[in-house]
């Protein structure tokens, strides 16, 4: 199989989706992997790493599109390569279809198979794909709350921990999964007093036993959350629907409850968000101000720390990036479920439940879909 890997394109996008390890292992097993030039620099993989790894450097994105049959990328594809997707082509990346009704009509007129990160899960309910960005994310959203809550930032000029004799800062976490649980840890970690809610009572269990005696957890729920938010200082969202839009738990009128200077991170901005005034920001132009709260909602917040990222990316993606190359995509999702619950889109059809009812679409299961062998790949 053809693998190809263009470089990312979305704005501050600086991960790539496979390292030269990954080169070596598909071309042992007698594939051929084509790269964009430069497409691993900002991660710290120059080309000629990817050419002593075995694979073949292309000069423009153009090139590696129309050659690859197999297209593993980082990010979802934006404008300029929606034109690029074809019927006889797999895509392999974060989609997060739900989020974006143009992308998903796209993908279904293309005809291509869009196999989507978020969605690959194990029968314990974990998200392998998106676990190692969601721990990135969780750590980072700590360090940004952190930075802006200083007064030269706009915030309310407060250190994350305190100092002996002043009250460190309330934080509060709006979700108890992977990214809540990684920012309670660094919260906790600066000294920070955190309160971590969720609606999962055996969650909230598990997490009063494994968290240190500075992180509270509470059962979520609307009267429970303004109160919450009301005493914060911080406000973390982390609030995760597989594959769907996140509910929206904290209301546009909910901040004039807070304090002015107070900081929002809604890490769950690139599925809609939990935040009602979230709308996605870049690194670039990463914060707003809404009623007087700081909002910081940065859609690809691992993008800032690409080496770390690109690393724990690709030690969970590689080992299904391998079974679709020598499986083909159909062979490879039926011995494997889990993979088979990350195919979004195939054969021009809605495969997965939430992505349809995001939208209002026909949804159909995966194994109704006919073979097409233009798409065996």
């Amino acid at each position: 199989m053809i693998v190809g890997v263009p470089k990312e394109i979305k704005t501050d996008e600086t991960r790539v989706a496979l390292v030269p390890a990954g080169v070596t292992a598909l071309v042992a097993s007698g594939h051929t992997v084509c790269i964009e030039r430069n497409a691993g620099v900002r991660s710290g993989f120059p080309d000629e790493a990817y050419v002593d790894a075995g694979a073949e450097v292309l000069g423009s994105a153009g090139e590696v599109w129309e050659r690859a049959e197999f297209i593993v990328k980082v990010k979802e594809p934006i404008e300029p390569e929606y034109d690029r997707m074809r019927a006889d082509q797999v895509i392999f990346t974060y989609f997060h279809f739900a989020a974006d009704e143009r992308l998903t009509q796209r993908t279904l007129e293309s005809g291509c198979t869009a196999i989507a990160y978020e969605t690959v899960q194990l029968p314990t309910g974990e998200l392998p794909l998106l676990t190692p960005m969601s721990e990135v994310a969780g750590r980072m959203a700590i360090h940004e709350a952190a930075k802006y809550l200083e007064r030269t930032a706009g915030g309310y000029g407060i250190l994350l921990g305190g100092v002996p004799g002043v009250l460190p800062a309330e934080v509060v976490i709006l979700g108890g999964g992977v990214v809540g649980a990684n920012a309670a840890t660094i919260a906790a970690g600066f000294g920070a007093h955190v309160t971590v809610l969720d609606v999962s009572l055996p969650r909230l269990r598990y997490l009063a036993e494994v968290m240190p005696a500075n992180v509270d957890t509470l059962y979520s729920n609307r009267h429970a959350i303004l109160e919450q938010i009301e005493r914060a200082d911080v406000v973390i969202g982390a609030v995760l629907v597989p594959g769907g839009k996140a509910p929206k738990l904290v209301r546009h009128d909910d901040l004039k409850r807070m304090k002015d200077g107070s900081v929002i991170v809604d890490v769950a901005v690139d599925q809609g968000g939990c935040v009602e005034s979230a709308r996605p920001t870049t690194h670039n132009d990463p914060t707003y101000t809404v009623h007087g709260v700081i909002h910081y909602c940065v859609a690809n917040m691992p993008g800032a720390v690409p080496r770390t990222s690109t690393l724990a990316l690709t030690n969970a993606t590689f080992p299904y990036v391998l079974k679709v190359a020598n499986q083909g995509w159909r062979a490879a999702c039926r011995a494997d479920p889990d993979l088979a619950l990350g195919v979004n889109i195939a054969d021009g059809r809605v495969t997965y439940r939430a992505v349809a009812e995001a939208f209002d679409l026909e949804y159909t299961p995966l194994d109704n879909c006919r073979p097409d062998p233009r798409n065996e790949t």
